[in-house]
C-alpha cells in the first residue's frame, strides 16, 4: 500500500507539473485519455494475478540458491533487471508478434503521464511471464523485484510526462536515467527513432549497444507510429493485435 500511495502522489505531482510547465502544447480533445484510463484499469486488475508467478519464481523453483551478497547483490539485481527490461523492450520492436501488442502503446498521438500506463493487457501478461526464467536462473529475490518494479513505474511516469525541465539539468540527468527528452524521441513517428532509445530506467544500455538516437526532441515533434499517426478508439486498440495485417 505504501508503494501504491507513493506512486499515486508521484503521478499527481507530474500531472500538475505538466499543466504548469508543459514541454509541448497539449492537443485539443481528451479522447485518448479514455483509452489510457481503460488500459490502466484492466492492467491494475491483472497485477495481483501476475504477481503470483513472479513471487513463485523468486521463492525458489531453482536447484541452487545463491549466497547472500547483501547490498552488492541487491544493486546487481537492479542492474540485471534493467538490462533485461532494455532487451525486452527492443524485442517488442523487432519481433512481429510482440510488436502487435506493443504498437498499442505507440499509437498514442501525444505523451503525458497517462501514456505510462497505456499498455495492452496481452503485452503485460507476456512481459511478466517472459521475465520468470531470468528470475529463476539468477535466483533473484522477490524484494529486489518489488523495488525494481516500483522504480520502473516511477521512471515510466516521469519519462512519458509532458514536463518541461531546464535544458542543462535534463541533459545532465539524461546521461544517467531516461528523461522525457530521451523517451519522447523513442515515440517520434519516424521509424529510425522509434527503433532507438529503448532504455527504461538507465540510459547506459542505449550507449553501450548503440541504440541512442541522435535526434533532438522538439516541442512539435510528431508522436505515434510512422504511416499510421492517428490513434484508435479503445475497443479497436484492444482487438488490434488480433486483426490480420495486409
Amino acid at each position: 500500500m505504501v508503494k501504491i500511495a507513493a506512486l499515486a502522489v508521484w503521478a499527481a505531482m507530474l500531472a500538475a507539473a505538466e499543466r504548469v510547465r508543459p514541454s509541448a502544447p497539449r492537443p485539443a480533445g481528451e479522447a485518448r485519455l479514455i483509452s489510457n484510463l481503460g488500459f490502466w484499469l484492466c492492467n491494475a486488475a491483472l497485477n495481483p494475478l501476475l504477481t503470483l508467478p513472479i513471487a513463485a519464481a523468486a521463492a525458489g523453483f531453482n536447484p541452487w540458491s545463491r549466497p547472500d551478497f547483501g547490498w552488492s547483490g541487491f544493486v546487481f539485481d537492479l542492474i540485471v533487471l534493467d538490462l533485461w527490461a532494455w532487451a525486452w523492450h527492443m524485442a517488442n520492436h523487432r519481433v512481429a508478434l510482440l510488436w502487435r501488442f506493443h504498437e498499442v502503446h505507440h499509437r498514442d498521438a501525444f505523451l503525458d503521464v497517462t501514456s505510462a500506463v497505456r499498455f495492452h493487457p496481452g503485452e503485460v501478461v507476456i512481459s511478466a511471464l517472459a521475465r520468470v526464467p531470468l528470475i529463476v536462473a539468477l535466483d533473484i529475490p522477490f524484494a529486489s523485484i518489488l523495488v525494481f518494479d516500483a522504480l520502473l513505474t516511477a521512471s515510466a511516469l516521469f519519462h512519458h510526462s509532458n514536463v518541461r525541465l531546464p535544458a542543462r539539468g535534463e541533459a545532465l540527468l539524461r546521461s544517467i536515467v531516461v528523461t522525457p527528452s530521451h523517451h519522447w524521441v523513442h515515440h517520434h513517428a519516424r521509424q529510425p527513432d522509434t527503433d532507438s532509445n529503448y532504455g527504461v530506467l538507465l540510459t547506459l544500455w542505449d550507449r553501450v549497444f548503440r541504440t541512442w538516437s541522435p535526434t533532438d526532441r522538439t516541442p512539435h515533434m510528431d508522436i505515434g507510429v510512422e504511416g499510421a499517426r492517428t490513434d484508435l478508439p479503445l475497443l479497436r486498440l484492444v482487438t488490434r493485435p488480433f486483426v490480420a495485417r495486409g
